[in-house]
């Protein structure tokens, strides 16, 4: 039996939940690479939003890292961590852990570096409140 501190567990806040529907895979059944980033995105976002107190935009992905393939009817759990505050930038690290159809273990399929910058109602970038 494992010990519990060799189990990966997903690191960060759980910030966006979703099942992985047929129209987001290819004819293999798997799910698309860019879907997962654009739920990534997504779930990003939100965090930063709350951190910026208003609106963000996507400036950078930093590096990304598939592990598995995900395949359709997987729950999808997207966990984010603040990695640096700057001025007016936002870099979050974004977890993906799967959770397969007819299992209940947790598996880590991707994980990002994405940053977000703070922006105006006019779209110009802002600093982010301390």
């Amino acid at each position: 039996m494992k010990e519990l501190d060799d189990i990966p567990r997903p690191r960060g806040e759980l910030t966006l939940k979703i099942l992985a529907m047929p129209s987001d895979t290819n004819r293999n059944g798997d799910i698309f690479g860019g879907w997962v980033v654009s739920q990534m995105d997504l779930a990003g976002a939100n965090h930063a939003e709350k951190i910026a107190q208003g609106r963000v935009a996507t400036v950078a992905i930093d590096s990304m890292a598939f592990m598995l393939p995900v395949s359709m009817g997987s729950s999808l759990s997207f966990y984010t961590q603040v990695v640096n505050i700057g001025r007016s930038s936002i870099k979050i690290n974004i977890e993906v852990w799967a959770c397969y159809p007819a299992e209940e273990e947790l598996r880590k399929v991707t994980e990002g570096a994405f940053t977000f910058v703070a922006i105006n109602l006019d779209r110009h970038t802002r600093q982010v409140p301390k």
